[in-house]
């Protein structure tokens, strides 16, 4: 018995019975995919100094596979391979820049990583040659979509001093900008959440001691904070722009709610149900529209914040935090956003109930008016009732008379023939015999009769 044989055999005795030698075991389709799901999307690793530009295009759901054909048409152009086939992120070395893409649900995000050349410690503004720089400009313009978030990222080496109070008001305009130190004090991060001249955000982190791939990761969850901030902020127009459309709503629901306990009759029951049809609809289909919206921004908010939990900022005297910030102007809107979506939630649940209201009054309204009709209905069963056995009554003697009137004749030619029959008192005798016939006859015929239906 060779090494492999007595391996075998040992794992078939401790463990029960061990597969025999070349089974293949099969593997769920889904397998591979779902293991691979929690690597996807790596962050890049890094060393300062780089520039870094993201652009996050809102291009909608199914868009995938176009942003997929204008990255192939970049890496043509560079002569690289192209992404693989329903590929939903991509990452790829094109020389002077690295690019990195990735598909969303909505927008997509495309990542230029661009080392500096000259540190940028030495340059008067960090921000002149952004990485956006090195792509060709007539590929960037074509981006599928709309821009829905453009960020500038200079990140400095340790050997750069950290930038002055009257520096950092230069490199963004104003003293409104927020920083702290990240990664247990590794780094530091400034930015002000705004939008430039040149159409850009601004981001600027100082790194003390980051490895690559800390770097990397601190890089990406500032990108994906301002992606996400916005993302979540589009709900708020949306929130605003239904306002009006809800107040007429509930106006009308209160006028309704007043006029039901003044109802006269079954038609103004039903015409204010048809009202309150309309109002329910109307809030439907307002419920309908924002949905998705609201949705989404509640999960992009909830990024956000498990974003900036990863940082772990420490304070800078002086400064906001990032999380300070969030909370002071982003959290009021999302906020508003669930306040008007558990508004409309509360107006369909009042639609309902007050439809429900209605509803049972017409439905009382109707089973009294039935109740009458089997009323009158049963008085004129009733009536017909009495009718037919007056008629009933009538056709015994009716019948009776013609069959007296037979047997009279009957007895009046029994005489003729010489018989002694008086035929007066044969009638007369008959009179009762006939009658009780005629009746016992008609009763039985109504038996049948009834019996068959």
């Amino acid at each position: 018995m060779n090494e492999r044989e007595a391996r075998q055999t040992h794992g078939a005795q401790v463990g029960g019975g061990a597969a025999p030698v070349g089974s293949a075991l099969i593997d769920h389709p889904l397998r591979l995919a779902l293991t691979n799901e929690v690597h996807a999307r790596p962050p890049e690793s890094m060393t300062a100094p780089v520039r870094v530009t993201m652009l996050a295009m809102l291009s909608g759901e199914g868009a995938g596979e176009t942003d997929r054909r204008h990255l192939e048409s970049l890496c043509d152009w560079a002569g690289i391979p192209r992404p693989s086939l329903g590929a939903t992120h991509h990452s790829a070395s094109f020389g002077s820049f690295r690019l990195k893409w990735e598909r969303h649900t909505e927008f997509s995000t495309w990542t230029i990583f661009r080392p500096s050349v000259t540190p940028v410690g030495a340059l008067t503004d960090p921000f002149l040659e952004p990485a956006l720089n090195a792509v060709p400009r007539d590929w960037v313009n074509g981006l599928p979509g709309e821009r829905i978030v453009g960020v500038h990222i200079a990140v400095l080496d340790d050997q750069s001093p950290e930038p002055s109070a009257n520096m950092m008001a230069a490199m963004f305009g104003s003293e409104s900008y927020v920083g702290s130190r990240l990664a247990g004090r590794s780094a530091t991060a400034w930015t002000d959440f705004r939008i430039h001249g040149d159409g850009y955000s601004r981001m600027l982190v100082l790194d003390h001691s980051m490895t690559p791939r800390q770097t990397g990761r601190v890089v990406q969850r500032l990108l994906e904070i301002e992606t996400y901030r916005v993302m979540a902020l589009l709900a708020l127009p949306m929130a605003r722009g239904v306002l009006p459309r809800i107040n007429p709503i509930e106006a009308g629901l209160a006028d309704v709610t007043t006029r039901i306990a003044t109802l006269r009759g079954l038609q103004d029951e039903r015409d204010l149900l048809d009202r309150l049809t309309l109002l329910a609809a109307q809030a439907e289909q307002i419920a309908s529209e924002t949905a998705y919206r609201f949705g989404a921004a509640r999960a992009y908010h909830e990024l956000v914040e498990k974003r900036i939990d990863e940082l772990r900022e420490i304070r800078i005297e002086g400064l906001q935090t990032v999380r300070e910030f969030m909370d002071r102007r982003l959290t009021p809107a999302i906020r508003t956003c669930e306040a008007v979506e558990r508004r409309l939630h509360t107006l369909s649940q009042r639609v309902a109930r007050a439809s429900n209201l209605l509803r049972t009054r017409v439905e009382i309204a109707v089973e009294g008016q039935n109740a009458e009709l089997l009323q009158s209905m049963d008085r004129r069963a009733q009536l017909q009732l009495r009718l037919q056995e007056t008629v009933e009554g009538l056709s015994v003697v009716a019948i009776s008379y013609y069959l007296v009137g037979i047997v009279g004749y009957a007895a009046k030619g029994l005489k003729g023939f010489g018989l002694k029959v008086d035929p007066d008192l044969l009638v007369g005798l008959m009179i009762p015999i006939v009658i009780a016939f005629v009746w016992s006859g008609v009763r039985r015929i109504r038996k049948v009769i009834a019996g068959n239906h």
